[in-house]
């Protein structure tokens, strides 16, 4: 059998290794310079845990597990019988692969409750998996990048994480589009549109809007019970530009107009600072997942069509589920393997990222390759990355295995080398060569 990855996941030689860790980094250091600390959750949470947070096609994408042994042997015949897979679940499968990380995240805070000083704010970069179709920018394996605080309903928080969207798209020369809005706001257009007791199916076919297409969501919302009518009062209220224009729509919706609020709240904090992307108002984004209970935010990229490259929002009610009531919180998240591939597609990592090793040590004979050993030895306790060629061969293939690997420089040593102590020290790239001792070498890599 030929070799192969399953579909929807990928192997990273070290090129790209370095070009990902060259992401998360640069995420690292913003999420550290606003304050933020890091955790990490298992890759497996209870599946009752997971399901029922992200909406019915949220649970079907969540990768279960099925139980350990004879799983079967404890199920219903008459269940398997009838083929339906919400009742044949539960009997086969308790654990399941984490969705994202804000599930987990909420119940990390209500377990570890105790241990944890609120408002508090954490970090997390680590894989999730969705059961989706594999397609471009879509993969069934990816890291997500979160960045959440809990404890606090400031607005504050919702404009610092803007910023930090903003930070790190600039950082990695991203030029983006960060789409606001506010499911409160949604809930106005529901109210505005008479479909109040409809709002879970509407934000469901808004949300494929960028996907479908007006005509598609519009014979979506149809099928869920939504007048032609209603629909198209949706469709204008959605097409609105500014917080003024929807808040003469919304007298009868207490609700809308307070998402109104909250989002003037949120510029007053935001507008008190500079940022490099685009801020857009869009009432027609919806973020399907259902624990969203306040402003909401995705990121576009703007010279690269693959979809969202990040998105989060306000949670009011999510640890209640875990037993934990009233404590509000808000998160964003940074989708890093599409990102990599938008900075891949624009040519956005820098050069030297993947030159890790600085020099190689190539030597004509054996005493002069124990030799390189040693010497490699001592430029690494002066923190300088080095390799040595394993062999003593022809010269031209230990500087054609350098160039491959894009090794900066090389330290050629004989028996010349050897007696004198003077090493020829040879940059690749221009082909200048200096003889120079080891402590010197070292200085002028350093």
């Amino acid at each position: 059998m030929k070799p192969a990855t399953l579909k929807g996941t990928r192997d990273f030689l070290p090129k790209e290794v370095h070009r990902r860790n060259y992401i998360f980094n640069t995420i690292r250091e913003v999420f550290q310079l606003y304050g933020y600390e890091p955790i990490e959750t298992p890759t497996m949470e209870s599946l009752s845990t997971l399901t029922g947070k992200y909406g019915e096609e949220g649970d079907r994408l969540i990768f279960k597990i099925l139980n350990n042994g004879e799983f079967l042997n404890n199920l219903d015949p008459a269940i398997l019988e009838e083929k339906d897979y919400k009742k044949i679940i539960p009997s086969i499968s308790k654990r399941a692969l984490r969705y994202d990380l804000t599930v987990p995240f909420a119940r990390f805070v209500v377990q570890h409750r105790n241990d944890l000083q609120l408002p508090f704010k954490r970090y997390q970069i680590q894989p999730v998996w969705r059961a989706d179709r594999p397609q471009k920018g879509r993969y069934n394996e990816f890291y997500q990048c979160d960045v959440d605080v809990v404890g606090s309903k400031s607005l504050m928080y919702e404009a610092e994480l803007v910023k930090i969207y903003d930070e790190i798209y600039t950082r990695l020369k991203i030029k983006s589009e960060i789409l606001v809005n506010n499911r409160k706001v949604l809930q106005g257009i529901a109210d505005a549109a008479g479909i109040s007791n409809l709002f879970v199916e509407m934000t469901v076919a808004i949300d494929k809007l960028d996907k479908i297409g007006e005509e598609k969501v519009i014979a979506e919302m149809e099928k869920k019970g939504i007048t032609a009518e209603q629909a198209g009062v949706v469709m204008i209220l959605i097409k609105c530009t500014t917080l003024d224009e929807l808040q003469s729509s919304f007298e009868n919706s207490e609700v809308g107009l307070l998402g109104i609020k909250e989002l003037r709240a949120f510029h007053q904090y935001l507008d008190q600072t500079e940022t490099t992307n685009k801020i857009t108002f869009d009432p027609s984004l919806a973020r399907g997942l259902n624990y969203y209970t306040g402003c909401i935010f995705e990121v576009k990229a703007l010279e690269a069509e693959i979809g969202s490259i990040g998105g989060g929002g306000r949670y009011d009610d999510l640890t209640s589920v875990f037993g934990m009531k009233d404590l509000s919180g808000v998160g964003i998240s940074f989708g890093a393997a599409r990102m990599y591939d938008v900075m891949l597609e624009l040519d956005l990592f820098p050069e030297e990222i993947t030159k890790t090793t600085q020099v190689l040590f190539a030597s004509f004979d054996e005493e002069s390759h124990v030799l390189s050993f040693k010497l490699a030895n001592e430029l690494r306790k002066k923190n300088i990355s080095v390799d040595v060629y394993p062999e003593s061969v022809k010269m031209k293939k230990q500087l054609t295995y350098a160039n491959n690997k894009q090794i900066p420089y090389v330290i050629v040593v004989g028996e010349e080398e050897r007696n004198s102590g003077i090493f020829v020290l040879k940059n690749m790239d221009t082909g200048e060569q200096n003889r120079l001792t080891i402590e010197q070498i070292a200085e002028a890599l350093l």
